[in-house]
């Protein structure tokens, strides 16, 4: 395939507005990439909530974490030129962090390519990260110079950190002896032509730009835009579509390996291909996209500022999102055939990675694309979700003590909220993602919905990182789920807090979740003759997915209550004996009738 037919396009342009009708942004812009070119573009919203104009290829966002590619080329463009290595030890290029130590005796120190590929061991730190993107340079001096806290020893763990690619930006500076912007400008920008991406709004003509939006009570509410910093190495860009498909065609144009002349472009093919090669696998996992096809392998790795992964349908994929107060964006292309889409919102963290990803994947299971999967469009029955493997974390590692203390706080805030409390434990971050004001009358509405919390000790606490904690309360009438997410400062604070009230679900629920327990008792599963169903559920295809489960976990007991709306939605653990399940079932409005219906690995 060259370029997509107008059809297929036109399809293309119906799914997007059909997720910018669930109005997650006031605007959002796109572009598809084809024959190494923008081949189409469109906008849909306004670029400023109540009155902008319709985004387009040119409108200029925020990109955020997309900048990390434009970081990592020019770590490989100072490699070429001899000024650094990728084995070099940062502290070689910033000696401020020469002391700096990793959690065991034993740790290796802070390399140009841990920091590259994520694995310099730091704590992941978006909420915090993203709001030190305008940090002075003298301050991220005197942020490293205080010392940093490690979640993992050095090269072991994937663990995504903005700090460490704040670090590479002063890598740069320091081997390349000039900014991190004017490297950027002088050694990408102006030699591909990329005349729309700049790192402040200010350089933008105002009617071009797109504003950043959260969500209020009322509408949406405009976000003031930070300018440059210290770490802008991390998610500094602002960019339009058109650009960034300028981008993401020298990243296909490096595929296949060939003797023809390298082009134009400032970084050598080989080193475009390097950057697209997963050096750290982030995880594995197994989609099911419908009951009538088998279950596909699919790993995610992590290249140079770029995400990699591998499927059986498509083979290699290659991406990155953003996200960042008041934008939300997502790129990724297949190099096999040269397809890419680009997808930028006005509004914090906009989940566009979800319509990326589905834009993609409708250009490549079409006819006459080289990468057309065998495999057929699901069906209308439930999509269980994808069974996730992670990486597993060292031997060894448990929560920090802080996590750990920080978690009793939280519980304490919980029960009797204190503002002064309250501003000890957060990050500065904290009050501006959501005022504290908010904060605790969010917390007092639950409190008033749920009851009086303690925690809940049938669930022991999970751990994804020493930095990161999530574990459960209950009340007399449901339950809340809440996580917490450690800085990488010393002494660390909570940059994150994350509560997820789940109400006790109606009796009605309950009934059906029992009804479909006592049918995966049963060597050949059916759907229960007297759990009703609305008419636009196959009853049959409901029965291949019990017995598909029945297969994959075997007899289940029904567990906890994990997500709801204590009305009409609800989501239940299932204990298998080989795997737990997580059962959700929806009812038509008002009625006993299930709607939705879905079975899927538990998390």
């Amino acid at each position: 395939m060259t370029v997509p037919e107008p059809a297929l396009l036109d399809r293309l342009d119906a799914d997007l507005a059909r997720h910018h009708t669930r109005g997650d942004q006031p605007g959002l812009a796109y572009g598809v990439l084809a024959d190494g070119r923008l081949v189409h573009a469109g906008g849909l919203g306004e670029r400023r909530a109540g009155g902008g104009e319709v985004p387009d290829a040119d409108t200029v966002f925020r990109i955020a974490s997309m900048t990390k590619s434009f970081t990592a080329a020019l770590v490989m463009l100072l490699r070429d030129k001899g000024a650094l290595r990728l084995d070099d030890l940062v502290a070689l290029h910033v000696p401020e962090v020469t002391d700096l130590r990793g959690p065991t005796t034993d740790s290796p120190l802070l390399t140009v390519r841990t920091l590259l590929t994520m694995t310099g061991g730091l704590p992941t730190d978006d909420p915090w990260g993203d709001r030190q993107q305008a940090l002075p340079a003298a301050e991220f001096t005197e942020l490293l110079r205080d010392g940093l806290s490690f979640a993992w020893s050095p090269d072991t763990a994937f663990e995504y950190s903005n700090l460490g690619y704040a670090l590479l930006g002063r890598v740069i500076e320091q081997a390349g002896g000039t900014s991190y912007r004017q490297a950027l400008i002088d050694g990408l920008l102006l030699p591909l032509g990329l005349s729309g991406t700049v790192f402040e709004a200010g350089e933008v003509v105002p009617e071009r730009l797109a504003s950043g939006h959260r969500a209020a009570p009322d509408g949406w509410s405009q976000i003031p835009v930070d300018g440059y910093g210290a770490f802008a190495a991390m998610g500094g860009l602002f960019a339009p579509v058109r650009d960034l498909t300028t981008w993401m065609a020298g990243f296909t144009d490096a595929f296949p390996p060939r003797d023809d002349p390298e082009g134009p472009h400032p970084l050598r093919r080989a080193d475009r291909r390097e950057m697209q090669q997963p050096h750290r696998l982030i995880e594995s996992r197994l989609d099911w996209p419908s009951l009538d096809v088998a279950p596909a392998a699919r790993a995610v790795g992590y290249g140079f500022g770029l995400m990699c992964e591998r499927d059986e349908r498509h083979g290699t994929v290659v991406s990155h999102s953003g996200g960042y107060p008041g934008f939300g964006s997502h790129m990724r292309w297949h190099p096999q055939t040269g397809l890419g889409v680009v997808v930028l919102a006005n509004s914090s963290y906009a989940p566009v990675h979800r319509a990326g990803t589905a834009a993609l994947e409708l250009l490549l299971e079409a006819p006459g694309c080289r990468s057309r999967s065998p495999r057929r469009p699901a069906s209308a029955a439930a999509r269980p979700r994808p069974a996730r493997q992670p990486q597993p974390a060292p031997r060894g590692v448990a929560a920090w003590p802080q996590t750990l203390a920080a978690r009793a706080e939280v519980d304490r805030l919980l029960r009797d909220w204190d503002d002064a409390a309250a501003r000890r434990l957060f990050a500065p971050n904290v009050d501006l993602d959501e005022p504290l004001a908010q904060r605790r009358a969010r917390v007092e509405q639950i409190v008033a919905t749920l009851g009086p919390l303690a925690a809940d000790d049938t669930r022991a606490m999970e751990h994804t990182s020493p930095a990161h904690c999530r574990w459960w309360l209950v009340g007399p009438h449901g339950r809340v789920r809440a996580e917490i997410l450690l800085t990488p400062q010393l002494p660390p604070k909570v940059q994150a807090l994350t509560l997820t009230p789940v109400p006790e679900p109606p009796a009605v629920l309950r009934s059906v979740a029992g009804a479909v327990v006592a049918a995966l008792a049963e060597p050949e599963p059916r759907w229960p003759a007297e759990v009703p169903t609305t008419v636009d559920l196959d009853r049959a295809a409901l029965t291949r997915l019990l017995r598909l489960a029945r297969a994959w976990a075997g007899p289940c007991d029904l567990a906890d209550v994990i997500d709801g709306d204590g009305s009409g939605r609800a989501t239940f653990r299932l204990v298998g004996g080989r795997v737990a399940l997580a059962l959700t079932i929806a009812l038509e409005p008002g009625g006993t009738a299930v709607r939705r219906f879905g079975l899927a690995a538990a998390d």
